[in-house]
């Protein structure tokens, strides 16, 4: 993929698993939707969650972009992260992934519900700023003849413009 298509495959989707360094032990990673501003990934979650205090502790994340579909395709990018405090742009967030989760726009309709929702349990916005991607084209078996010409190849770290 060449960098402009791999920025569509991260606008065409929804979901990802977020990595972040724990403070002790290994790595942890978490399913996340998501949406994009720009050029930059938006990510929903608490204050007081790990992946909140993770960025504190180091900014650099990475977000494993899935197809949803079989055979399964994905794209490692990897981040810089700033945490956005601001209730609006919490609440905005939030409404645009309620109409990401249900397939369809949110009516304005539901906007105090998820504000009310982003201050109870005191959200933040997870501004992703993409810096470097990692692509292995997949192999995928379907049927014992595929096995005959199955091959891999190292993936390829790329940059993200």
């Amino acid at each position: 993929m060449n960098a402009e298509e791999r920025r569509k495959f991260v606008e065409d989707h929804r979901t990802a698993i977020f990595g972040y360094n724990r403070a002790n032990d290994g790595p942890s990673m978490s399913v996340v939707y998501y949406v994009m501003d720009g050029e930059d990934i938006l990510v929903s979650t608490m204050f007081e969650r790990a992946k909140a205090k993770a960025v504190l502790r180091n900014p650099k994340v990475s977000l494993c972009v899935l197809d949803e579909k079989w055979p399964l395709t994905y794209l490692q990018v990897y981040c810089n992260a700033v945490i956005e405090r601001d209730i609006e742009a919490a609440t905005d967030l939030l409404v645009r992934i309620a109409g990401l989760m249900a397939g369809q726009p949110m009516p304005d309709s539901i906007r105090p519900n998820l504000r009310s929702l982003a201050e109870e349990e005191k959200r933040v916005v997870l501004r992703l700023k993409p810096y470097q991607t990692f692509e292995t084209p997949p192999r995928h078996v379907n049927k014992p003849e595929d096995t005959r010409d199955l091959t891999h190849w190292l993936g390829s770290v790329l940059p993200w413009k």
